[in-house]
């Protein structure tokens, strides 16, 4: 249903100028919610940035292309927001946008017995990602990765 949802609604987003980064549906007992993370990456460089107001408009826009289409059954709440700070990626684009950049990656499954990488994201292949974790280099197929986010480094200071 996910892969279903993103391509009924990535044009819609697209319409309204922002990129899609993020969909995901929870059905739940009494009705499910349908969370949407919306960017406008060129708004403010790499790290995008997206209003209240944009929300509101993707939002009217994809309720009116969701009551259309029909696709979940029941009754739903539907939350378009920013992606925040720990920003899920999910396409390519988004992986070369943030090479370079601190991720927190989840396998599907464990390897080495371990689930979860943090670290630098050095590069991206049509096969996976090469990340530097504590100084070794590990690579990742796309098919075995569950989710990447990015890793605010809370102990960097900014001058």
């Amino acid at each position: 249903m996910r892969e279903a949802l993103i391509r009924l609604l990535e044009p819609e987003v697209a319409a309204q100028g922002c990129e899609l980064v993020e969909l995901e549906y929870h059905a739940q007992r009494g009705g499910g919610l349908l969370r949407l993370y919306i960017d406008r990456p060129e708004a403010t460089g790499p790290h995008g940035g997206v209003s209240v107001d944009d929300c509101e408009t993707v939002s009217r826009r994809v309720s009116a292309a969701l009551d259309l289409a029909d696709p979940i059954r029941g009754e739903y709440t539907l939350e378009v927001s920013s992606p925040g700070f720990d920003r899920p990626l999910r396409t390519r684009a988004h992986y070369e946008r943030y090479t370079g950049s601190r991720v927190r990656v989840e396998s599907l499954s464990p390897r080495d017995g371990r689930r979860r990488w943090t670290g630098r994201l050095v590069a991206v292949a049509d096969a996976g990602l090469r990340l530097e974790v504590d100084g070794q280099i590990v690579e990742l197929g796309l098919n075995e990765i569950k989710t990447v986010r990015l890793a605010p480094d809370y102990g960097t200071r900014r001058e």
